[in-house]
């Protein structure tokens, strides 16, 4: 069975949908194959955000240390998802844990090639820009929704 390309694997990605060929063809040489076991930290909170992932396979959880409890589970990533957006804001850093929840394939992109090639093409930039501000945006969606689930309305509360 033949492998493919980290160009043929992004391709495959809906997150690049909306990119040019010639876009894929410079991200590519960014990108290379990783994978992560059960329990495994992919990324914690203040290392340097160094990579973004597109997770092929598995599930990936974004937690936060609560000082006095337990870790808080803020999103479970699964496939075709992207994972990790602080590459793109200075000062690179990591806001939140990721921890592969069972074995998990993806695509780690370098962050300083990315950097670079958007730099050198602002179109590019913008471009994934974009992607990464529907990402976000999402993600704000998800929380939001999370948070009204956990807190409910005044009414319940009350009655609760």
């Amino acid at each position: 069975m033949k492998h493919k390309s980290i160009r043929e694997l992004l391709a495959e990605q809906p997150f690049f949908h909306d990119l040019r060929d010639s876009d894929l063809d410079l991200l590519a040489g960014c990108g290379e194959n990783a994978h992560f076991r059960a329990g495994e930290t992919i990324f914690g909170t203040g290392e340097p955000a160094d990579y973004f992932y597109l997770i092929r396979t598995g599930r990936v959880s974004l937690d936060i240390h609560a000082p006095g409890r337990a870790d808080i589970v803020i999103s479970t990533l699964g496939p075709d998802e992207v994972l990790g957006a602080s590459w793109l804001i200075p000062p690179y850093h990591w806001n939140f844990d990721a921890i592969a929840r069972e074995e998990t394939g993806a695509i780690r992109l370098d962050a300083t090639c990315l950097r670079g090639k958007c730099e050198d093409d602002p179109a590019l930039g913008y471009r994934l820009m974009k992607s990464f501000a529907q990402v976000i945006v999402d993600r704000l969606q998800r929380v939001r929704l999370q948070l009204l689930d956990v807190y409910g309305t005044p009414a319940a509360r009350a009655n609760g």
